[in-house]
């Protein structure tokens, strides 16, 4: 990874400040993968559901968080450009780990709706992790250093779910403690060895018009070719969703998973995620470019999720998860090609911007697929089935798909 030099920066920011860059990442998402196989039971426990309903429930709160992150995402995108990084990655990280604390102690489902929402302004250590990338990487190093990002994302969902189901059967609040402390610890070591990688020449008035997420939108229409590829982010995000929206669920209902089962399936998608995005990102773009990859994808997604819709076996499940290695090549090489169509002294406010947008997509996609699972596996009707939020979400895939085809033949005329 090629680091930019900057002789303004205070202290120099190095390799081992990169390095905690992507340790957050990945113990953010360890944190994050360690509650997911035991949040339902404890909405089933605390809310005294079934798991149609249980579901519903579950997609609500993740539109909480995504809530959450859609309005205070861009407040802290533009405070980083203001302020630098450092001081507002650090109060995220702080805040995400008495989040879980609170979570860990919730007594009814408003106070988990309460920690969703918490953890949701909380989870900008993303947008600030990826505008500090953005500040010390070259244009074209950003490919491959945003699929690190993603390989540490990939990596700690491997072992947070995995740690997450084994917990679990000591009880659903047990992995929240865990999470807690490593968010802590996280905090205690960033706030010694993380420098500020925003030279002061770089920064820029805060405004609190383009700190807003609709803000965030006009700002877009001022970049040539950022609003289509936004359209297609977004997109994405919002087929995608289908995943943390009912996976857990999906899996409990049609194949009687145990938590333990849920942490494993979560653990080998991420692996293989992360293996994708860490080690094959940088060499696939730097052989076919950042476009063609991109496209192979979503071709890829598309047709991973609509065989969720139809796959009988665990064994399946596992063959499909192979195949979804490639669309962990999509988040990354858009970003990447983002980044490239907005001025250095904007890159905090572009990621709060792409953060709102994916995280709105997610908001609507959460509810909508959640809703669509519990509304085809309720008891009372004639007809059930697990598998339509799938099928729904393949043709929402199959048009981005078409949609980024389009963008890219438009951009070589």
């Amino acid at each position: 990874m090629t680091l930019v030099p900057d002789a303004a920066v205070v202290p120099a920011v190095s390799r081992h400040a990169v390095t905690f860059v992507l340790i957050t990442v990945f113990l953010d998402m360890v944190g994050f993968g360690l509650i997911m196989p035991v949040l339902p039971k404890l909405i089933e426990d605390v809310g005294h559901v079934d798991i149609a309903r249980a579901a519903v429930i579950g997609g609500w709160m993740f539109a909480a968080f995504s809530l959450a992150q859609f309005v205070f995402a861009p407040l802290m995108g533009n405070l980083a450009d203001r302020f630098g990084r450092r001081p507002l990655l650090l109060l995220a990280i702080f805040g995400l780990g008495m989040d879980f604390i609170l979570m860990a102690l919730a007594p009814t489902l408003e106070w988990l709706f309460a920690g969703r929402i918490i953890a949701g302004i909380c989870g900008s250590s993303w947008i600030i992790a990826s505008a500090f990338i953005a500040d010390v990487t070259a244009p074209d190093d950003r490919a491959k250093a945003y699929g690190l990002m993603g390989a540490a994302f990939g990596v700690g969902f491997v072992i947070g779910p995995a740690i997450g189901g084994l917990l679990g059967e000591l009880g659903p609040r047990v992995p929240f403690w865990v999470a807690a402390t490593i968010s802590l610890l996280n905090f205690v070591y960033g706030f010694f060895v993380l420098p500020e990688s925003l030279a002061p020449e770089n920064r820029r008035a805060f405004q609190l018009w383009r700190a807003n997420p609709f803000g965030a939108f006009r700002v877009f229409a001022s970049y040539p070719g950022v609003l289509p590829m936004v359209l297609v982010l977004g997109l994405f995000f919002f087929a995608t969703s289908v995943y943390p929206a009912i996976w857990t669920f999906w899996g409990i209902a049609k194949f009687g998973w145990s938590e333990a089962m849920v942490g494993g399936t979560l653990a080998i998608f991420g692996l293989i995620a992360g293996g994708f995005q860490g080690f094959l990102t940088g060499p696939a773009t730097k052989r076919f470019g950042e476009w063609p990859v991109a496209l192979f994808g979503m071709v890829c997604a598309t047709l991973v999720v609509l065989g969720y819709g139809f796959v009988g076996a665990l064994w399946g499940v596992i063959a499909l998860m192979i195949l979804h290695g490639p669309e962990g090549f999509v988040h990354p090489l858009l970003t990447s090609l983002l980044t490239k169509r907005v001025p250095e002294d904007a890159q905090g406010e572009l990621q709060g911007g792409i953060s709102a947008v994916t995280n709105v997509a997610m908001l609507f996609g959460t509810v909508f697929f959640a809703f669509i699972f519990g509304h085809f596996w309720s008891e009372d009707r004639g007809w059930r089935s697990t598998d339509v939020a799938y099928w729904v979400a393949a043709g929402f895939l199959a048009l981005t798909t078409l949609l980024f085809w389009l963008l890219k033949r438009s951009e070589k005329a």
